[in-house]
C-alpha cells in the first residue's frame, strides 16, 4: 500500500498482458517490488494480476520516476519483459492530486 503523504505525488500505472511461458517472472517481479522500495521518492505500491495485471506504484516527484526507470536492474527486466513475458503492457504516468478512501 501507499505510505501516508497529503497530495500531490505521482502514479505510475503499469498494466500489461503476460505470455504463458513466464519463467523467471515472479522472481523478478519481487525483486523489482524489493528494489523500488529502496528508491528514493518511492511511496507505495498496489498490484493485481488476472488475465490483465496491474500495477500501480507511487512517487513523490517526476524525478525520482526518471531515476527508478534508469535503474541497472530495472532495465534489465525491462528488456527481459519485452523479450520473452509481455504480449503487450502500457505504462502511464500520472499526477494525484487528491485522494479519499473508506
Amino acid at each position: 500500500m501507499i505510505a501516508t503523504t497529503p497530495p500531490p505525488y505521482y502514479a505510475v500505472i503499469f498494466t500489461n498482458i503476460k505470455n504463458e511461458d513466464d519463467e523467471g517472472y515472479a522472481q523478478t517481479a519481487s525483486r523489482m517490488v524489493e528494489l523500488a522500495q529502496l528508491q528514493p521518492g518511492f511511496l507505495g505500491l498496489e498490484s493485481a494480476r488476472e488475465e490483465v495485471g496491474i500495477t500501480v506504484s507511487y512517487w513523490r516527484d517526476l524525478e525520482s520516476i526518471k531515476a527508478w526507470k534508469a535503474n541497472a536492474e530495472h532495465i534489465e527486466a525491462q528488456k527481459n519483459g519485452n523479450k520473452k513475458w509481455y504480449q503487450s503492457y502500457t505504462t502511464r504516468i500520472a499526477k494525484v492530486e487528491r485522494e479519499y478512501s473508506l
